[in-house]
This record gives structure tokens, C-alpha cells and sequence, in this order.
């Protein structure tokens, strides 16, 4: 299908492509100033842990290479899914699928390697469930609406 073959996108189109990128910056912007070690951001994630600042970023500081892969993929190939479904690609939906696998990933490791100190799973467990259903809500409006010749 090219370009020419889609259909006008609904306006609920827009309004889930933009809410999705707003979605996705959110999860960039904690990538980006935790991989700077931006200690301010930091400490604002160490509330009610009982840690420091410096055992927190010592703790992703210790990220094994394929941890910190499988975080990027999650984080930038749901920002560009995001980017790619505003900009009515069919990639979208490859992009939203290369997330998966990095969530996946990262889920394990955060499975299998909790923080230090850390006394409930709980919490981590449901943001964790609430990341999985919008990036499956995503993979799947995307297929939809490639299906539908909104994405071409």
C-alpha cells in the first residue's frame, strides 16, 4: 500500500497518535536523565526506597550492556512508533514491536534483579502491567488502523 492509498485519518487517530507520543516522552525523558545521572531527577525516584541518591545510581550504574540495550529499545522504538504513527507509517507498528522485545527484557532483569533494599514488588509490578497494556493497546491500534488504510 502507498501513501496515496490511505484513507483520511479519524480525528480520534490524532488524538490517540499524540496521547501515545506523550506517553512515550515520558519514559524517554526517564531514560535520558537517568543515563545522565542527573542526580535531582534521581532523588525524586529514592522517596519512600529508605536509599540514597548515590545507591540508586550506582544501581543502574551496574547494568549489565544488554540491560541497558534492551531499555533503549524499549524506551526509542516506542517514541519512534509514537512519531511513526503520527506521521501515518506503517513502521509504526515495527517499531511498537521492537519495544516489546525490549521491555521483555528489561522486565526480567528488574524481575530477577530488583532494587537494592527493595521490600515489595508491588508497585514496580503495576507500573510494569500498565506499560505492557499501552504498548499492547499501541501494537494493536496500529495494526488496526494499518488495516483500515490509515497507515500506509
Amino acid at each position: 500500500m502507498t501513501a496515496s492509498d490511505r484513507i483520511r485519518a479519524p480525528t480520534s487517530f490524532w488524538i490517540v497518535a499524540f496521547l501515545s507520543l506523550l506517553w512515550n516522552a515520558f519514559g524517554a525523558n526517564d531514560y535520558v536523565q537517568t543515563q545522565l545521572g542527573n542526580r535531582s531527577y534521581i532523588e525524586g525516584m529514592t522517596q519512600g526506597t529508605g536509599l540514597t541518591v548515590d545507591q540508586l545510581m550506582a544501581y543502574y550504574n551496574g547494568f549489565p550492556g544488554w540491560m541497558d540495550a534492551a531499555w533503549a529499545l524499549g524506551v526509542w522504538g516506542s517514541v519512534a512508533g509514537s512519531i511513526l504513527l503520527l506521521l501515518r507509517s506503517r513502521f509504526a507498528l515495527h517499531a511498537f514491536l521492537i519495544s516489546l522485545i525490549g521491555l521483555v527484557f528489561t522486565t526480567a532483569w528488574t524481575i530477577a534483579s530488583p532494587m537494592p533494599g527493595q521490600t515489595s514488588m508491588l508497585v514496580p509490578l503495576i507500573f510494569t502491567v500498565v506499560i505492557f497494556a499501552v504498548l499492547f493497546a499501541l501494537i494493536w491500534y496500529s495494526r488496526k488502523m494499518y488495516a483500515k488504510r490509515v497507515l500506509a
